[in-house]
């Protein structure tokens, strides 16, 4: 290697490994996942090789700190970028993890999360980020998920790009297995840093890497392709399913927090757990992997009307209430104490934000004002001579679900017994602290964010 040249800086690098690193979707940054093994540091050399120096490629290096030569791989992420001319950022992450290695809540699954997030929280909308899983990377993944009882969702793998936050994922290699890229990195004499966990088997990917798909793979020459092959007819039939229940979601009136139980029942029982897995995703969650839906949706659709069934998941539960099946997103407690509000920026209660904003110049001082959920037995005066009404009934006769009702802040003005309910979420708001606000000379604004 003559002085000041890199590896790979001379080497005839292949179209073909070229085209798909440079046949990229317009963007305004490039980013590469580089982890220091074999695999990132030769896609990262591609995309200097395609997309130039002078800052056009990013790097970025997530220090799980979990490996005894952590530092080591981290300096030589540094020294590979610095030799590039490649920009680099190192995100150092804690791995909150038990001993457990198996499938679920497991240090890989603990440290692959913490990984995207660090990815997402560095990447604006326009960005591109690269990332080097290869063949063998996808023949684990589908046949992994074949073992965890994936539906066709899971065994259509990684697909070759996705949304990330608001940039785009890349997955330019898929279509080499690894032995290609390790004998053209060898060609070019590049250097790379080898990650110890990789041999340990109490990990389910690499007993399947080293225990499992060698002899599949000496028993069926060419299985990376077949499971290619299986994972993208698998990845037609989700498009498809996806595309179905798009349509059936419009057809039976569904919303984005609810679907009616009359039009689920019109589908079939396939239909109704494609469309329901669809829902899920759409709004950003898992869809669970669940042994027996038929029984799950008997008791969303047919329990007895007295009955509100419910059925919980990672993240969000499916309720039943008067006629429709709700997903509900989980939320962090609420207060269990009054929260004074004040004049000024206001502040939040849960999902819910709350202030209040002066419209003219008050004539009285304003009554102490505090925020608080349902304690039972409340009463509500929605008129200044009317009639009070129970809450419990009102909220009965609006037909709105029980979760939600325990999660409504109720705001009430005064002290001793002078206090008096003035609003109830954003369903109702005493007219002395709305509109115009000529009596209180204040406006209560109560906004939901949205999920």
């Amino acid at each position: 290697m003559t002085p000041g040249a890199e590896p790979g800086s001379g080497f005839n690098w292949p179209e073909a490994l070229c085209a798909p690193v440079r046949e990229l979707p317009d963007h305004t940054r490039l980013w590469v996942a580089l982890s220091g093994g074999l695999d990132s540091t030769l896609l990262l050399h591609l995309a200097v090789h395609c997309h130039g120096r002078s800052g056009a490629v990013r790097a970025i290096h997530i220090n799980h700190q979990l490996q005894f030569n952590a530092s080591d791989t981290e300096s030589f992420c540094r020294d590979e970028c610095e030799r590039l001319g490649v920009p680099l950022v190192v995100e150092r992450v804690t791995v909150a993890a038990g001993d457990d290695f198996g499938v679920a809540g497991g240090i890989e699954e603990a440290a692959r999360k913490a990984r995207y997030s660090s990815f997402e929280s560095l990447v604006q909308r326009g960005d591109l980020l690269l990332m080097a899983h290869h063949g063998d990377d996808q023949a684990e993944t589908v046949l992994f998920r074949m073992l965890r009882g994936s539906g066709v969702a899971g065994l259509a793998g990684m697909p070759a790009s996705r949304a990330l936050g608001p940039a785009i994922l890349v997955r330019p290699l898929l279509g080499f297995e690894r032995d290609e890229l390790e004998r053209w990195a060898r060609s070019a004499g590049l250097s790379w840093v080898d990650d110890p966990s990789n041999i340990d088997q109490r990990f389910d990917r690499n007993f399947l890497r080293h225990s499992v798909l060698p002899p599949l793979r000496e028993r069926w020459p060419g299985l990376n392709r077949r499971l290619r092959h299986t994972a993208e007819s698998c990845a037609e039939s989700e498009a498809l399913n996806r595309k179905l229940a798009a349509l059936q979601w419009q057809a039976v009136g569904g919303d984005q927090d609810r679907l009616p139980v009359a039009g689920l029942k019109t589908l079939s029982l396939t239909e109704q757990k494609n469309l329901i897995r669809w829902w899920v995703r759409e709004r950003g969650f898992h869809a669970p992997t669940i042994g027996d839906w038929q029984q799950v949706i008997q008791d969303l659709l047919f329990a007895g009307e007295d009955r509100e069934p419910e059925f919980r998941s990672d993240g969000f539960s499916l309720r039943r209430y008067q006629g429709d099946v709700y997903l509900v997103p989980d939320r962090l407690p609420l207060s269990e104490v009054p929260i004074a509000l004040e004049p000024g920026p206001g502040l939040y209660f849960g999902e819910w934000f709350l202030r209040l904003e002066p419209v003219v110049t008050p004539e009285r001082p304003l009554p102490p004002i505090r925020i608080s959920t349902r304690q039972g037995g409340e009463r509500v005066r929605f008129h200044p001579e009317g009639q009070s009404k129970s809450l419990k009934k009102w909220f009965q006769e609006l037909a709105v679900p029980p979760w939600e009702r325990a999660r409504l802040p109720l705001v009430f003005a005064g002290s001793g017994e002078a206090v008096e309910l003035i609003a109830i979420g954003d369903l109702w708001c005493s007219e002395q602290y709305s509109g115009g606000a000529h009596a209180a000379g204040w406006r209560l604004v109560v906004e939901r964010e949205c999920d």
